[in-house]
């Protein structure tokens, strides 16, 4: 007889009663008229600033094959209504509440994690660290080894909660990125945000984002963001959160199997609004018909 199903996965000091939560853009209150917020693994609203900021020009969106390209840019209403309102419209759910953090440089990095980390209704924080140095050369903080550890080492110095590094697959290298973080001191790594992409209008010649640019995502990145899940779990101690292209169940289930603790659903949840809940079903009956009582058996199992 199988024994009980045990979903449980841990982020650092962080125990997910699941492995599947939503990714930081795709997902909001509103939601819950669609799924049970109790069911995820854990809630991540939209990356958050400390100023309030429109976002970038439109249009901000456009369809590609088999994917989408967004340049939002981070449209934010400040920390001060996060923590006002976005905070508690979330307390009510049991999962654990991970804030997402954008900023323009090392020094609020570590004023809004000082912030949230001594803010009771927030488990942990990821850190967007693909977002532009705007003190440095304009290049995200992610795609430089030594930035990336100077950022997760002085925010490290100011709060003991678990500490997300969401890396940018937009690099040469993502394995040395991740060895920066981790020596930094980061908890887990999410692998990873969007690739940089471009789409433009043959008639008018004119690029479909305003921004000319923006982050592609959708399932045909899938097969790179394993390939990273893949390459980052072969020098990384750290629980990884797969992110990138998940449709479905197996698609999650490829992620973890590449070495992701954990994964994170956005586009899906676009097209289908009970993507998540969907997912997790999804996994579950994967680990019943493979009588695969632990989820975490299946983390970096590929055989190759």
């Amino acid at each position: 007889m199988m024994k009980k199903l045990n979903t449980e996965v841990k982020i650092g000091t962080l125990t997910l009663k699941n492995p599947v939560m939503p990714a930081s853009g795709a997902f909001g209150v509103e939601m819950q008229d669609a799924i049970d917020f109790n069911q995820l693994g854990a809630i991540l609203p939209k990356s958050i600033t400390k100023y309030p900021q429109p976002g970038n020009a439109k249009p901000r969106v456009c369809e590609t094959t088999a994917g989408m390209i967004n340049s939002i840019g981070i449209q934010s209403k400040g920390i001060d209504y996060f923590l006002s309102t976005i905070i508690p419209s979330f307390d009510t759910f049991e999962p654990p509440l991970i804030a997402s953090i954008s900023a323009d440089s090392i020094e609020e990095f570590v004023e809004m994690s000082t912030i949230l980390g001594n803010n009771g209704s927030v488990s942990a924080l990821e850190l967007n660290i693909s977002c532009p140095n705007l003190k440095g050369d304009g290049s995200a903080f992610g795609m430089d080894k030594s930035v990336t550890n100077k950022l997760i080492s002085e925010v490290r110095q100011v709060t003991e909660l678990p500490l997300i590094a969401k890396l940018t697959p937009n690099v040469t290298s993502i394995q040395e990125i991740a060895i920066a973080a981790e020596k930094g001191g980061a908890d887990a790594l999410n692998v990873a945000n969007t690739l940089l992409a471009m789409a433009i209008d043959v008639d008018s010649k004119r690029p479909l984002i305003g921004n000319v640019m923006g982050g592609f995502s959708g399932p045909a990145v899938k097969p790179i963001i394993v390939r990273m899940i893949y390459q980052v779990a072969q020098v990384s101690s750290l629980p990884i959160i797969g992110c990138g292209g998940i449709m479905n169940g197996r698609d999650a289930l490829e992620m973890i199997i590449a070495g992701a603790s954990a994964v994170q659903v956005g586009t899906a949840s676009f097209i289908h609004p009970t993507a998540l809940t969907d997912i997790l079903n999804e996994i579950e009956t994967y680990l019943i018909e493979h009588d695969i009582d632990d989820i975490n058996e299946l983390v970096g199992s590929v055989i190759v």
